[in-house]
């Protein structure tokens, strides 16, 4: 595997920071050189956030990233200020939730998860509309495995968050293509 380059946007509050600290402690799990670069503007919610996460077999030169392999828009902003950083051939996720319009790019594979619908309809929990994308991008990128998340759950919720766990684990396993 060459270097996986990542790069989810959002606004802040959509828990895009986090999807990036899951894939790069999955990596971790799994043996594989990672970098994660989290980036967000002042605000709490509501600003803008998002974050490049690098996954390679082999040392990683640089968790800078101008071009990515798999985009991850979270909202509309996101969509159209970093779609032109996707590499043809790459992957592009949209959270069609919020995301109204369509991508204008015909050379990369195109995924519209209606991460908020499928979080609280078949989670029953809206706040694990992140969990669902990430669970779409394990399932299509196969950067990770989906069955490393459990310990990287385990590893990130603790205390009274282990309960969390399993309401997590449905959401990544949520969206089917």
């Amino acid at each position: 595997m060459s270097v996986k380059k990542i790069f989810i946007a959002g606004f802040g509050g959509q828990g895009v920071l986090l999807i990036g600290r899951m894939l790069a402690y999955a990596a971790m799990y799994e043996e594989k050189e990672v970098t994660w670069m989290p980036s967000y503007g002042p605000e709490m919610r509501g600003g803008t956030a998002n974050c490049t996460v690098c996954i390679s077999e082999d040392p990683i030169a640089s968790p800078l990233a101008s071009t990515c392999d798999v985009l991850v828009a979270m909202n509309g902003p996101s969509l159209d200020k970093f779609e032109g950083m996707l590499l043809p051939g790459g992957d592009l996720f949209i959270n069609s939730s919020i995301v109204p319009q369509k991508t204008t790019r015909t050379d990369v594979n195109v995924y519209y998860v209606d991460c908020n619908k499928i979080a609280e309809e078949q989670v029953g929990n809206g706040k694990t509309a992140n969990m669902v994308m990430l669970g779409a991008i394990i399932q299509i990128t196969k950067v990770v495995g989906l069955s490393i998340m459990e310990k990287v759950f385990e590893k990130v919720m603790t205390g009274g968050k282990t309960a969390l766990i399993a309401l997590n684990m449905k959401a990544l396993e949520a969206w089917t293509k």
